[in-house]
């Protein structure tokens, strides 16, 4: 198939490192919630050091930005998909960040299921960057990270639910509450980053 966007691949490497990040901390993530009882801390220190990889990556972004003069889709395109990609990265780090600080020792109704639907998010994702210069089932794999990100939703609600029902300490489901409000804000921003790559196939075909 014959590329749709044909200069400056160092871009689309970029990307393409940048999901490699993600899908990690996914995977990393999803074994934490899985295994609360077991020692956290240096999973979650292998989640922060993608997350700063992927900030590396996003501050080269906007250095080649500057260095360039023809792009090969939109600068603002390319922003946005470097801040998107970034934004899932934080929110995974920082939903690590809280499931140790918090001393999490059990499982959150729900939470391992969600983070499975994160890691469906995170494989799409990845696929679907890897495709971008040859539109290779972009959208249809926007619309697959959208629908999974429906079932996070869903996800949610089960495990607010169930927190409200079963956990009677305030302080814990205050925690708990906040570990599982950031992992679906994590759901959201890789719609974000579904909605950036539909933007891109549209404006350039």
């Amino acid at each position: 198939m014959a590329k749709l966007f044909k200069k400056d691949e160092k871009f689309f490497k970029i990307f393409g490192q940048m999901t490699v990040y993600i899908l990690e901390a996914a995977e990393l993530l999803g074994e934490m919630v899985r295994n609360p009882s077991k020692d956290l801390a240096p999973i979650a220190a292998k989640i922060k050091d993608l997350e700063h990889k992927g900030d590396e990556l996003t501050h080269k972004v906007i250095d080649e930005l500057n260095k360039t003069f023809i792009t090969p889709i939109d600068r603002e395109d390319i922003h946005d998909l470097s801040s998107a990609l970034d934004d899932v990265l934080d929110l995974i780090d920082s939903t690590a960040t809280r499931i140790v600080l918090f001393r999490i020792t059990e499982p959150i109704h729900a939470v391992p299921e969600m983070c499975a639907v994160l890691l469906s998010q995170a494989m799409t994702i990845g696929a679907a960057v890897s495709n971008l210069q040859d539109n290779g089932r972009v959208i249809e794999r926007c619309i697959e990270i959208n629908s999974l990100e429906n079932d996070a939703d869903r996800l949610f609600q089960k495990a607010i639910a169930a927190l409200f029902e079963e956990v009677k300490d305030p302080i814990d489901v205050i925690k708990r509450k906040e570990i599982i409000e950031t992992l679906e804000t994590a759901t959201d921003k890789a719609e974000d980053v579904a909605n950036v790559l539909e933007s891109i196939i549209v404006k350039n075909t």
